[in-house]
């Protein structure tokens, strides 16, 4: 009986379970069933899943603090240059799949999946509470897959199907969130401020909300202003302390932007107070934000540096110290404590910094400390790597691409600069001097050299030991106490060998100290070996302490000698005293030649054709420095400093007025009392110059057609037709008058030609190469590297022998205008070709080299031909000519115009 009563109990509720399963019918048990069932089963789960995207959002989004922050944080959009090409229906279905959040995936499956099992859409009303919700989930769900148009529909049907929902506001704010990201500015803040107007039907976390977006699209429009008043409102009434805080980092920047910097550092005080309510980063940005406002010359520095003592103890800003040391690395520098700067940007770069700004930022102040301070290697090297950290559509990345390109020529002809100064120094110092200044050199490398041994002896012994607590494992103890007495002997005696090897550029032999079998590394190191060359700073340490003894030696038989026979042959003396060969026999230490005043002194140029070129280079050097510092960097002072010392060392002529007149041009900037002074110098000086013109009447530089520009372009035209000889000359006398402006790298181009084509390949050659390295960063140098690179090989490769195709007669003249010869010799070479009636048939005055010229007879369709009109032409009465003519194929003409070596055709003809 109990059975019967059971079955029938199950089957009843089995039987009201499937009808209040079902969405069709509008009873008390069908409403809340599937109300119930869509609240706490699918909306929950989708409310949990839309939560966990958003939080993860919150940790895997990168604000970027040197802008100003967005109000919102949205997931990025998927790159399609960074996603696989996907082949097929499937194959793209689940590349779309992969591309949203799983999080926000999910949070719309479950809306959707609500929607369609739980609706209860019956007589065109909504009988399910909870659908309203639903939609809004979806909507959310969308809005962060970057969905903007489905969010819309989704957020619209709440607005159309359910205005009575408690819902309804939350829907509106979500509404014009999707259309700023849709860029409907004016209708989203429209519509908020409609909806905000309501304030007492709406609850505080959706009015701070609806006022934090509508503060969002005020900033789109440029509305800075009025962003202010609405996200204070939503800075007040929001319950989250992460928003409140954000909101309050964002008003302080707005206020910087609009320079109220009182209200800025007000409101990011007002983060810092917060404490642990406020996001950690917030509050050290906070802090960074208020540096950047301190007054660094009327400040109070105790104060600020007291603060950032603390904030870098602070166990809480471990993952901030980039930040941090980036500050305080600014602090110093605003300072001008150049050391502490570069020492704290150097900190912050060891904390591996995630900010890529941030690490072109320490990259790029230390690179200017550098510059500053005229180490143009080391500010190169940090420029390199700013540029690594920059984003390259950047205004920022192309000045300091320009600025780094630059900074080659500056690297370059400062270390012209300073060598050629020291060596001239030197040579104008007496011979007491002299000797006085290598031996105070000496004695700080001594000093540096016995650090450096000291340094390297210590990380030896190190290694030794650590060798030896291997070994204990492996080895008895009787063998690791024989190692200990005999290691460092070993050491010193290998030492020599190795050192001996290296001078010859020569791998020493390996072999090990304990034994005459060779181990791998990687066995040494597991068998606990002490093998002399696996460990590196005892071969540093022995090849320097064979160097402090015996100095650089030659491998030769007797090389304990061999240093002393050449100190003896460069002395002039014939004998070696016996004293110093028995103490080189001992291994005593010998001579040093590092440590000798006369190994620098011999090296010293005595020729003065040689220091002449010196100061000549030296001073070009100055003068490009000048220029450089003047127009590419606009370091007026700087510019000014290398024309002053450029006039006091005796330039060259040519060099002179051009000084002058940028120190005029320089001075007028920054110092309109001393520009006075050169101007009165060039127009008493040079009265006839074009500075001097220019300096009287500025507008006619503007106006003269004999400025730099046209000059070229006369030139250029003259060459164009041809006129090779007259043009030279007057490209070299340019090349002179405007040394130092921008345009002399077109001359000199324009003279490379010219010098090919009198020449030939080889004066070619070397007139490009001059071109190349001393405009490399010129359209003109990176032409003529690339005729070097890609003509030049193939012209060289050009010779004698190519299958001829024509052939012509070639008579050679020199190039005189009043040349009787060679004037009687045309008009009968002219007129044979109008007596053959061959049409074919050309003549033509080459240019040849600086001094000759060939007459050309072209259109000779074979070698025969041209024989028989070079015999008519010397027999024939009409013409009878006594000039010696030469047959020549078209192919081996043009190897003799390229490489000018017409006698070596004669020689092989």
């Amino acid at each position: 009986m109990k059975t019967s009563t059971y079955k029938y109990i199950a089957l009843t509720g089995a039987f009201a379970f499937l009808v209040a399963c079902s969405t069709k019918k509008n009873s008390f048990v069908n409403r809340n069933y599937h109300a119930v069932t869509t609240e706490y089963n699918v909306l929950y789960n989708g409310n949990v899943a839309l939560d966990k995207g958003i939080e993860d959002l919150k940790t895997t989004y990168s604000d970027n603090f040197w802008e100003l922050l967005p109000i919102e944080r949205m997931p990025a959009k998927a790159k399609e240059v960074d996603k696989p090409i996907a082949v097929g229906k499937e194959a793209k279905e689940k590349q779309k799949e992969s591309e949203k959040n799983p999080d926000f995936s999910r949070a719309e499956d479950k809306a959707i999946k609500a929607i369609q099992k739980h609706s209860m859409n019956l007589g065109g009303s909504e009988k399910n509470p909870q659908m309203d919700e639903a939609h809004l989930l979806l909507g959310k769900s969308r809005y962060y897959q970057n969905r903007f148009i489905p969010a819309l529909e989704a957020l619209n049907y709440i607005l159309y199907k359910y205005p009575t929902s408690d819902k309804i506001f939350e829907a509106k704010v979500w509404r014009e969130k999707t259309n700023l990201r849709l860029e409907n500015e004016a209708i989203a803040i429209k519509n908020l401020k409609q909806l905000l107007s309501e304030k007492s039907k709406i609850d505080e976390q959706i009015f701070a909300d609806g006022n934090a977006i509508l503060a969002q699209a005020y900033i789109a429009t440029g509305s800075k202003d009025s962003a202010v008043y609405v996200l204070k409102k939503a800075a007040e009434f929001t319950k989250r302390n992460e928003e409140k805080a954000r909101y309050h980092f964002i008003l302080g920047q707005l206020y910087e932007s609009l320079e109220y910097p009182d209200s800025a550092f007000a409101e990011f005080q007002t983060v810092i107070d917060m404490k642990r309510r406020s996001p950690r980063m917030y509050t050290i940005q906070a802090h960074a934000r208020q540096a950047a406002q301190f007054d660094y010359k009327n400040g109070d520095t105790l104060v600020f540096m007291e603060n950032y003592r603390k904030l870098l103890k602070d166990r809480e800003n471990r993952p901030y110290l980039d930040i941090i040391n980036y500050q305080v690395g600014l602090f110093y520098d605003n300072q001008e404590i150049d050391d502490k700067a570069v020492e704290y940007y150097n900190y912050s770069l060891r904390k591996n910094p995630q900010d890529k700004y941030l690490a072109a930022s320490d990259h790029r102040n230390i690179a200017e400390i550098y510059f500053k301070n005229a180490e143009y290697v080391k500010a190169g090297k940090y420029y390199d790597s700013t540029l690594v950290f920059l984003d390259n559509r950047t205004r920022e990345f192309r000045a300091i691409k320009k600025k780094r390109d630059n900074l080659d020529d500056v690297i370059k002809y400062e270390g012209i600069a300073q060598t050629n100064d020291s060596i001239l120094s030197l040579v104008a110092m007496t011979d007491a001097e002299r000797v006085r200044y290598f031996e105070d050199f000496i004695v700080k490398l001594k000093e540096a050299d016995e650090r450096e041994r000291e340094r390297l002896e210590k990380e030896a012994q190190i290694a030794e030991n650590m060798s030896r607590a291997n070994n204990g494992g492996n080895q008895s103890s009787v063998t690791a106490k024989a190692g200990n007495n005999t290691s460092m002997d070993q050491f010193s005696a290998m030492s020599k060998d190795a050192a001996l090897a290296q001078n010859q550029g020569m791998k020493p032999t390996l072999q090990s100290a304990n034994s005459q079998t060779t181990t791998s590394p990687q066995s040494a190191g597991q068998q606990g070996g002490t093998f002399y060359f696996y460990n590196s700073s005892m071969v540093s340490y022995g090849r320097m302490d064979f160097q402090r003894k015996w100095g650089n030696r030659q491998l030769t038989d007797n090389w304990r000698w061999s240093s002393e026979n050449k100190s003896k042959n460069n002395s002039g003396s014939e004998t070696e005293t016996d004293s110093t060969a028995v103490a080189s026999s001992k291994g005593e230490e010998g001579f040093n030649p590092r440590y000798s005043p006369d190994f620098y002194i011999g090296q010293l140029p005595t020729s003065q054709k040689v220091i002449d070129s010196l100061a000549k280079e030296r001073n070009f050097a100055y003068y490009q420095l000048g220029n450089i510092y003047k127009d590419k960097f606009k370091e007026y002072q700087r510019a000014a400093d290398k024309f002053e010392k450029l006039l006091v060392n005796d330039p060259e002529e040519r060099l002179v007025l051009p000084s002058k007149y940028n120190l005029y041009k320089i001075y007028q900037i920054i110092n309109p009392e001393r520009a006075e002074l050169y101007k009165q110098q060039i127009l008493n000086e040079y009265p006839d110059s074009r500075y001097a013109e220019i300096i009287r009447n500025p507008s006619a530089e503007q106006n003269n057609n004999q400025s730099p520009e046209a000059v070229y372009a006369n030139l250029f035209k003259q060459y164009e037709e041809g006129k090779l000889r007259e043009v030279y000359p007057l490209v070299e006398e340019a090349i002179d008058t405007y040394t130092g402006e921008d345009v002399v790298s077109k001359f000199e181009l324009l003279k490379a030609n010219i010098t090919g084509r009198l020449k030939g390949i080889e004066e070619f050659k070397n007139a490009l190469n001059y071109v190349a390295l001393n405009y490399p960063n010129k359209e003109e140098g990176k032409k003529a590297e690339t005729i070097l690179s890609k003509d030049i090989p193939t012209l060289e490769k050009v010779d004698f022998g190519n299958l001829a195709v024509s052939w012509k007669i070639v008579f050679k003249f020199e190039p005189t205008a009043e040349n009787p010869d060679m004037k009687q010799l045309i008009d009968k070479l002219k007129k044979y070709i109008d007596e053959s009636h061959n049409r074919s048939i050309t003549l033509s005055n080459d240019i040849y080299t600086v001094n000759e010229n060939f007459i050309v007879m072209h259109g000779f369709n074979s070698k025969e031909a041209a024989v028989d009109a070079v015999s008519i032409l010397k027999d024939y009465k009409d013409y009878k000519i006594t000039e010696t003519p030469y047959v020549i194929s078209t192919e081996d003409y043009k190897v003799v115009q390229i490489k000018k070596n017409f006698t070596e055709f004669l020689a092989i003809k």
